[in-house]
């Protein structure tokens, strides 16, 4: 996707409310109105995920990255943070059905979207990438 945008935010509970209110500024911008009817998950996918990483990361990565991604037809979204434990989505449903990731995973799921977890090379971190289904503008 050729457009991104990168922010980076201190993992406190302020973080969600900066996160929150860019992914709209990025829909905006991307074509996507607010009143789509997958605006509403996508903030509480977003606020969840730098929600976690506030709560379960913060310790060992006092930054958390937000990265969006777009271009014709697509959008996409990771959180990132430097903590090493790899969640697996796929076991989140059947571990801790209405916990944080499993929440996140349902969601996206009932979206049609999909959830890819990727580790940093140095295995000290991760990103975990959604991909709704929103239609922006060409």
């Amino acid at each position: 996707m050729p457009y991104r945008h990168v922010l980076d935010v201190p993992a406190m509970g302020s973080a969600v409310r900066i996160a929150r209110e860019t992914t709209e500024l990025v829909l905006v911008e991307c074509g996507v109105g607010l009143r789509h009817p997958n605006v509403g998950p996508v903030l509480l996918i977003v606020a969840e995920l730098v929600t976690n990483a506030v709560r379960h990361a913060a310790a060992a990565s006092p930054t958390i990255t937000v990265t969006y991604a777009h271009g014709p037809g697509a959008f996409a979204f990771a959180v990132h943070d430097r903590h090493p434990w790899q969640p697996a989505p796929a076991g989140a449903l059947g571990t801790a059905p209405g916990s944080g990731l499993a929440m996140v995973v349902e969601i996206t799921m009932e979206l049609g979207g999909t959830v890819v977890v990727r580790a940093d090379a140095d295995g000290r971190g991760k990103a975990i990438w959604i991909t709704p289904p929103m239609k922006p503008r060409s």
